[in-house]
């Protein structure tokens, strides 16, 4: 169990590694979202959709099996990335390793913050994480695959050995 959650760690970090965008903009987000949509209706994954700069929503679309209850998963994990300019995953990850939990950890009181996959930080280089992009819907390690997988079509990036095991 260990070693699993070691390995998704490392993986984890080279996906933030090799996933830097170099400006994110309305347009960005308007390809990468619908590249999203697409991604998810191939996996059958009804999903939510957010990509938020810091100050204003570029992006939002919600797939047919979602609920009210995806808008406030979203917000808890962006509110995540926000904060510590890492995917809700892998912060996820790190706290399960070191058996500790958010609040403990990082003061992120449950009722606003998500450790849980789906968010992952918009990284602009020369500038850090300039927003998140988000989704909720299916279980948290499909959440986290979904975005991964969507930005690095965006990007062009192969993830080669840093994409998660199913």
């Amino acid at each position: 169990m260990t070693e699993d959650i070691k390995g998704d760690i490392a993986r984890l970090e080279k996906q933030e590694e090799l996933l830097r965008f170099t400006r994110c903009d309305a347009e960005t987000a308007w390809k990468l979202g619908g590249i999203l949509r697409d991604i998810a209706i191939e996996r059958g994954a009804g999903i939510a959709i957010d990509i938020s700069l810091r100050d204003r929503t570029l992006f939002h679309s919600v797939l047919d099996g979602t609920s009210t209850d995806n808008a406030e998963w979203i917000r808890r994990k962006r509110n995540t990335v926000l904060r510590l300019w890492h995917s809700s995953y892998l912060v996820g990850r790190r706290l399960a390793l070191a058996h500790r939990g958010q609040e403990e950890a990082h003061n992120l009181p449950l009722s606003d913050f998500a450790t849980h996959g789906g968010g992952f930080p918009i990284l602009v280089d020369g500038l850090g994480c300039v927003g998140a992009v988000t989704v909720s819907g299916v279980p948290q390690r499909m959440d986290h695959a979904i975005v991964a997988d969507g930005i690095a079509r965006l990007l062009g990036v192969d993830l080669g050995d840093a994409r998660l095991p199913a």
